[in-house]
């Protein structure tokens, strides 16, 4: 397993080893030892989601209230799709900036999204399958969003974007700062060092 981290601190990227033979093939999209090691802390799991999407649908940007958050290991068992970490942690060096990796069926690639910043991804594919690991469940409240064609985001211009209603009347980044609504990077900082102390 191959870790990469991304550059938005926190973020990385997982390749796993894929092993064929006649029958078909192996591999492990997850293996907490690697994690382990790139992050510093296991992952949690509380639950698990799966979405299956028609190409160009956009989900996200998502995140929750940190703390606790919510941490996302997604990967992408089926199709292929664009998945992108935003940075919206208020204080953070790369504030406002992102990363994106093309996750796809054939790498078994994953990308681990830290609790604190936001989430987004696009089927690039019909019938493309993403599979989340999650730190904590579904918690309503907490749960926030930002319009997603709002950020600049590298999202292809020969793929027509589709958005659920909720996605698409989403706050913009500088709303959502000036309505206290986005993350601390200390807050998030102190919880991911919480984490690791708990070990």
């Amino acid at each position: 397993m191959q870790a990469r981290e991304l550059k938005i601190s926190g973020a990385f990227e997982f390749t796993p080893s894929v092993f064929p033979d006649d029958r078909g093939f192996f591999v492990a999209p997850f293996q907490e030892s690697a994690f382990l090691k790139a992050v510093g802390h296991p992952l949690r799991v509380a639950q698990t989601n799966h979405s299956q999407s028609r190409r160009g649908v956009i989900r996200g940007v998502h995140y929750a209230d940190t703390p606790p958050g919510q941490s996302k290991y997604v990967h992408c068992p089926r199709g292929r799709l664009l998945d992108v970490v935003v940075d919206i942690r208020v204080g953070s060096p790369t504030f406002g900036e992102w990363d994106a990796v093309v996750l796809e069926a054939s790498r078994f690639n994953a990308v681990y999204v830290p609790e604190g910043l936001g989430h987004a991804l696009m089927a690039l594919e019909d019938d493309t399958v993403t599979s989340y690991l999650c730190s904590e469940g579904f918690n309503p409240v907490a749960e926030r969003g930002l319009d997603p064609l709002s950020l600049g985001l590298p999202w292809p211009a020969d793929v027509e974007p589709v958005l659920s209603g909720k996605d698409a009347s989403a706050p913009t980044l500088a709303d959502a700062l000036a309505q206290g609504l986005l993350p601390t990077y200390e807050a998030c900082t102190d919880w991911y060092a919480s984490l690791r102390a708990r070990g």
